[in-house]
């Protein structure tokens, strides 16, 4: 029944204004509309639903993830945009941040700026 609808991610925030910038200027998301408070933005498709709360808390795994064509683009052009990517101990990052899972996908964390921690990945040839 649901394999056909189109998905909806919802990411939850308690600074909307923040995030707005974030999503939009920094990740450069297209906004589509707002609806009930909430921004909603064009993700190759699908709506990325970020909506308003009066306050939140991180969680601790990767909540929402982009994956890319190229990984390596993907990090050098969001670094020029300020994000920094996040390094976790007991896991073999690469000088620029990536981590190469036992499948061969490419991924690099970093958060948004109510702390979700979000991901760009470049899966292998073979997954895509």
């Amino acid at each position: 029944m649901l394999a056909h609808s189109k998905l909806q991610s919802i990411i939850w925030t308690s600074r909307i204004a923040e995030a707005e910038t974030f999503y939009r200027d920094v990740l450069g998301l297209n906004l589509r509309t707002r609806s009930d408070g909430a921004l909603v933005f064009d993700v190759g498709g699908g709506d990325l639903r970020v909506a308003p709360i009066p306050s939140t808390a991180p969680g601790e795994h990767t909540v929402m993830g982009f994956a890319v064509a190229d990984v390596d683009s993907a990090i050098a052009s969001l670094r020029s945009r300020g994000v920094v990517f996040e390094r976790f101990a007991g896991f073999p990052h690469a000088a620029h941040g990536t981590v190469i899972s036992p499948d061969g996908a490419k991924v690099a964390w970093f958060r948004d700026p109510d702390g979700n921690i979000l991901s760009v990945v470049q899966f292998p040839a073979t997954n895509n």
